[in-house]
């Protein structure tokens, strides 16, 4: 039984970060996949080890922690000899640089990131609104000026048609006011959104220019200052709405494009997808009535073969 356990869902950044840092170490560790929107009740376990239910908890042997940069310095320093040996690197300058953009993400990255990974994971996909070209189409092609005038056309029919007026004015007036708190959301989740990219853009154009002389944000080599930044640059990145924070800037791009095709961070995005459901594996008795199988049954045979002494162990609450 490995002595390594990460408690969390894969699709948190947080536990993202820690994944593929044991990856990278080569580290041997059991997942155990907690959802936290089952409530206390269902994982009362867990809830020993984090009374308010946060997001992730790291045990290793007899330290437990819960923040994932500490994680990262934690598993980097203390698996220094196996894997991959530039994570944290060696002089104190080295080390001096990566801390200092590892602070860089935390204080100054993390915050927008994931305020707008939050706006378009709630927003339509047509929001926020792409530049329209001279003609009314937006870059998707859709004539926009009519949108409008269909819309009240068709308010105007429902108003024609027979039947009691009042019941029919009072649920359109319902239907309005829904309409309305749904269009007033939207709009805070675009000013958002539009606030927090500009605050990202004006980084990233430091990034753009210290990966101008340098390769990795902390030098020559991939370090924790890097992989921290994956879980919520991946999502902004693969978002057509967002992706040109990335593309614009060829240094930026060159950068990102490295970062994330590296085959850990492939492997851990596999683990991001639900686990399949095999009731073979609910066979446990009265044991863990809150467990939910001994194993999720994930392929890792591919990247096992580059890592033939990485065994990623998963139960799930």
């Amino acid at each position: 039984m490995a002595s390594v356990k990460v408690f969390g869902s894969p699709t948190s950044a947080e536990v993202a970060r820690v994944l593929m840092c044991l990856f990278e170490k080569d580290v041997e560790f059991q997942l155990i996949r907690v959802d936290a929107y089952r409530g206390p009740k269902r994982m009362p376990q867990y809830l020993k080890l984090q009374p308010h239910g946060e997001a992730l908890t790291f045990e290793d042997e007899n330290t437990t922690l819960s923040e994932s940069r500490g994680i990262l310095r934690h598993i980097s320093h203390k698996y220094a000899k196996q894997g991959n040996p530039d994570l944290i690197g060696t002089g104190a300058l080295e080390r001096a640089s990566i801390e200092q953009w590892l602070q860089t993400e935390a204080q100054s990255f993390d915050s927008p990131s994931a305020e707008m990974v939050y706006s378009l994971a709630l927003l339509p996909p047509n929001l926020p609104k792409q530049p329209t070209d001279n003609n009314g189409f937006n870059s998707n092609g859709r004539d926009m000026a009519g949108v409008g005038s269909n819309a009240n056309a068709s308010m105007a029919a429902r108003q024609q048609r027979g039947g009691s007026q009042q019941p029919m004015a009072s649920q359109q007036q319902q239907q309005q006011q829904q309409q309305q708190g749904s269009a007033n959301k939207e709009e805070e989740l675009v000013r958002v959104f539009e606030q927090r990219k500009k605050d990202l853009e004006k980084l990233l154009d430091i990034y753009e220019q210290r990966l101008e002389e340098a390769r990795y944000l902390a030098g020559d080599n991939f370090t924790i200052a890097d992989l921290s930044h994956l879980p919520n640059a991946d999502r902004l990145a693969n978002d057509p709405r967002s992706r040109r924070l990335f593309e614009s800037r060829k240094n930026v791009s060159r950068w990102w494009a490295e970062v994330s095709g590296r085959d850990t961070w492939q492997y851990v995005k596999t683990l991001q997808r639900p686990p399949p459901t095999d009731g073979s594996n609910n066979n446990n008795g009265g044991q863990q009535q809150h467990m939910q199988g001994a194993q999720d049954g994930h392929n890792k045979n591919q990247y096992q073969q580059q890592h033939q002494h990485q065994q990623v162990q998963q139960q799930r609450y």
